[in-house]
This record gives structure tokens, sequence and C-alpha cells, in this order.
């Protein structure tokens, strides 16, 4: 076995040792902090130095993107003004392996002296940050991965998993959904895959609509005009059923006698607004009889049409 590979398996072998500890060590304490955090009314403030503070920002990011309105503060910067960003509302969760970090005194100063709400997120429970915090988030005191040289390597790995931790528990308890999470996440691959339809569908004048006592001529005129290569066949306000550029060519000979509802998918499938766009795709793309089109029905009535190009343009093809 290469030396590279047993080090790094040694590593993964001290942290995941750790991990265990810390989930079985979790109290009521853990749950008494996500009460607190989700009766808040201002924000959540995470400060921390050195690869603390990296954590620290990561799981205000973490906090922030799940519902949690969370932001990022260097305590030395604190010290020099930016004390004036966190309110009596606020609460502050501080991040310091040891619980000595003399950075911290400031921050830990202004929580007592207004009041403010402060979580400590320390291995030392006898440590400054210990016994001022009014909660404490305890780590297990584990070795770090990296042998003598005590590099920043378990104990942060702890903090992140713990912050995650409190980030979900937070989310569960406020009833944060995917329709929320995509609130927060707009761009990119998480943005497009928590889409709905009703953020992709076309709706409106644009919509290829036409009445059942229609003629075919009618019918082919709109499929040309509105090109998505469809009609939505419809009686009074009710969506009656669906004719496609396939159902023209298996209809060819009849033409252009024959009557829409003759034509007509009676059944087709359909979408709501609401569901997600992934899970449409999957249903229009799905199966042995895939279709390039749907139209979304609500309470009976035609309210939109999403094509496979939609779902093209919006990353999820």
């Amino acid at each position: 076995m290469s030396q590279h590979i047993s080090a790094a398996r040694r590593v993964l072998t001290i942290e995941t040792d750790a991990l265990k500890a810390l989930s079985e060590s979790l109290s009521d304490e853990f749950s008494e902090v996500v009460e607190v955090l989700k009766a808040l009314k201002g924000q959540i403030v995470l400060t921390g130095v050195g690869k603390s503070g990296h954590v620290a920002r990561k799981i205000a990011a973490t906090l922030a993107s799940t519902g949690s309105p969370a932001l990022y503060i260097h305590p030395t910067e604190a010290s020099h003004g930016d004390m004036g960003m966190i309110s009596k509302e606020d609460a502050v969760i501080a991040l310091s392996r040891s619980g000595e970090t003399t950075e911290l005194a400031d921050i830990i100063g202004y929580c007592r002296r207004f009041s403010i709400a402060l979580i400590g997120m320390t291995v030392k429970a006898d440590s400054a940050l210990g016994r001022a915090a009014n909660h404490l988030l305890l780590l297990p005191d584990a070795p770090e991965a990296c042998g003598e040289t005590s590099a920043p390597t378990t104990s942060t790995t702890l903090q992140m998993a713990l912050g995650d931790g409190l980030a979900v528990a937070l989310l569960e308890a406020k009833g944060f959904t995917a329709k929320d999470f995509k609130t927060y996440h707009p761009g990119g691959a998480l943005g497009a895959s928590l889409a709905t339809v009703s953020d992709l569908m076309h709706r409106g004048s644009a919509l290829p609509l036409i009445d059942q006592d229609a003629s075919m001529d009618e019918v082919l005129a709109l499929m040309s005009d509105k090109g998505f290569g469809c009609a939505g066949i419809t009686q009074g306000d009710k969506f009656v059923g669906i004719i496609t550029d396939g159902d023209v060519r298996r209809n060819i000979a009849l033409m252009p006698d024959v009557s829409p509802k003759a034509v007509m998918t009676s059944k087709p499938r359909m979408a709501d607004p609401d569901e997600l766009a992934a899970d449409v795709l999957r249903r229009m793309t799905g199966g042995p009889q895939k279709i390039m089109q749907m139209f979304v029905v609500k309470d009976g009535r035609t309210i939109g049409l999403v094509h496979l190009h939609d779902f093209l343009r919006a990353g999820l093809m």
C-alpha cells in the first residue's frame, strides 16, 4: 500500500472516530440551542479566527442559504467598529477549539454588556468562552489528525459537522422546504433542479388553445402560428385534450374534414404549476411514450405549457 494512501486513511479513521464521539455526546443543550435560534428575531452572527474563522464563514453561509439569516464577523474587525452590526435581537456563535482565543474577548464582553445570547463551540467547557457562553456546544477533545504538528484538522472537521447538524436541525424545526430552498438558490445547477413548472412555463397569449368545435383548418393554423407543435383543446374554460404534430400525421388522410375531438388525445399527461420541473421532465421523457410538450393545468383550466426546449434552456437536460 502506498504510504500516501496509508496516511490519508489514518487521517480519515481519526476524524471518523471523532465524529462518532461527537454524535454520541450530543445532549439536550444542542436542542436548546436549536430552539433559541428558531425563536430568534434577529440574525445569527458567527465569529472565530484562523481556521475556526473559515469554518464560521461556512456555517454562516449554510444557515443563510437554509432560511436562517446569518453572517460572519471577524473578531478583530468587530473590535474596530463592526460590533455595531450585532443587535440585542441577535445571537452570536463563537468558535474556538481552546476557548481561550484572545481576539474573542471584546465580542464576549459586548455580548455580556448588552445581554446578547452567546453560544460557544469549543472543546473546553472550563475556558473563557465556555464560562461566558449562555449555551455551550461542546466538542470532543479528539487528537488532531496530523500528529505532532497539531494543525487544525480533526477539530475543524468537528466544527464543520456540528455546524451542518445545527443548520439541518434548524431548517427542519422551521419546516423549511425544497421550494423555500430554491428561493435562496436561483442560479446554477442547484437552482435549476429546484425550479418549478411555473418558473419555466409559457402562459397567456402565447398558449396554443382552441375550442373543440373549431375546424381542423383553424387548429392547424394555430399550431403553425404558435410554434409549439401542439394545440390544447378546450371546452369553455376547461382543458379537454391535446393535438400534436404526431396526431396530425397519423390522421392526415382524414384532413381537413375530421373534427378536433376525433383527433385529440382526451386524457393527456398534465403538469401542476407547483411541481418541480425536474419531476415533470422525468414524466415527459420516461416510459415507452416520450412527449415533447405538456400543458399545465390548475383546477381544470389551462394556465401554461412546457416544451422540452424549456427544460434544455433551464439546464435540466
